[in-house]
């Protein structure tokens, strides 16, 4: 179980980082290399559904950090 867990806290760091990569803060950012920014109908949509699987994605990190950091899962 410790493992599990350990597993999915580093899944889940690796794609905060790379979620929060893509946030454009004035302009494309990073979401204009890979084309990621046109996969949405508007800009204003493409932010809201990104901060919104940021924020699962860092809520599960802080979770299994606080689980994992508190021997709470053996």
């Amino acid at each position: 179980m410790l493992t599990f867990f350990q597993l999915i806290q580093i899944i889940s760091g690796i794609f905060l980082v790379l979620l929060i990569l893509l946030h454009a803060p004035k302009g494309d950012g990073m979401a204009a290399i890979g084309g990621a920014a046109q996969l949405f109908s508007s800009q204003r949509g493409a932010e809201s559904t990104l901060n919104k699987i940021t924020a699962v994605c860092a809520g599960i990190f802080i979770l299994t950090s606080i689980l994992l950091g508190f021997g709470i899962v053996h």
